[in-house]
């Protein structure tokens, strides 16, 4: 079951314009987390890969650096923009193994077990039905094939994280109560029982703690715009975004932060050969 077109539009239009943002340095973490996710999976070539929520190609353009020529990458995404950054990006590096597409991550048009690996990086927690979206990423997995989902762990952006959010507050307090928390899952134990409740069996769960440098104040900001939570700024008046902008920047300079959490968990599960 798909979710509303409400939500999905909302979502589009969020990374569509957080795309102007995504290929910042101040948000490199992107590509370092994608990476990591594929770096961790047994890869080799020759390989069908499926990359949900994209972006701009963080994971799926080194899965085909793995699965090399004679392998083959699909990267689907909501946002045109970041697809089309993606594709650039994926040209300008010589790749010819890869296909950036639009699609719903609950509704995927592919038929059953088409992939030998299907990841899904830091994209699961923005549907409204977690176990069919799993589901929906399990039932293309090949026989002996590799499903990963990587997800942000427990204080995510901490300690700038809290400086924004009470900055939203202040300026609107309806805007504040209305915005609903991506997930409640940051930590193995759940992720795991989750996998096992769509019918993955035997997944792996694994919490691995990391930093992101802010070379600036201002790159908070930018990974403010750079991130889902450019929606909020966006459903803010003019005014009110551009005190929530000075009051963020001013925050972190006056307390000095210098790093923010960037902790992850790294789900994974293979397939049996046979049923």
């Amino acid at each position: 079951m798909g979710i509303s077109p409400r939500p999905q539009i909302e979502l589009e239009k969020t990374y569509n314009a957080a795309a102007d943002h995504y290929d910042h340095p101040a948000v490199s973490f992107w590509n370092r987390y994608g990476r990591r996710t594929v770096d961790r999976l047994p890869l080799i070539s020759g390989m069908a890969v499926l990359d949900v929520c994209c972006g701009m190609g963080a994971s799926a353009i080194p899965a085909a650096e793995r699965v090399g020529p004679a392998g083959h990458v699909i990267a689907v995404d909501l946002a045109e923009k970041l697809l089309n950054k993606g594709a650039r990006r994926a040209a300008e590096q010589g790749f010819t193994n890869i296909e950036f597409r639009r699609a719903d991550l609950e509704s995927l048009p592919f038929p059953d077990r088409t992939f030998d690996a299907v990841l899904c990086v830091f994209g699961i927690f923005f549907v409204t039905d977690l176990h069919g979206a799993i589901r929906e990423l399990w039932r293309l997995v090949r026989p002996n094939g590799l499903l990963a989902i990587t997800i942000w762990g427990r204080g995510f952006l901490e300690p700038a994280d809290g400086i924004f959010w009470e900055a939203v507050r202040r300026e609107d307090p309806e805007l504040y109560r209305s915005i609903k928390p991506w997930s409640k899952i940051f930590e193995p134990d759940p992720l795991r029982t989750l996998l096992l409740e769509c019918g993955v069996p035997d997944p792996e769960a694994v919490a691995e703690p990391g930093w992101h440098q802010l070379r600036a104040p201002e790159d908070w900001w930018t990974i403010i715009l750079g991130s889902g939570y450019r929606s909020t700024v966006n459903a803010l008046s003019p005014a009110n975004r551009e005190r929530v902008r000075i009051s963020s920047i001013d925050g972190v300079r006056r307390a000095d932060i210098r790093q923010i959490r960037t902790d992850v968990v790294y789900g994974t599960a293979r397939r049996p050969a046979h049923p």
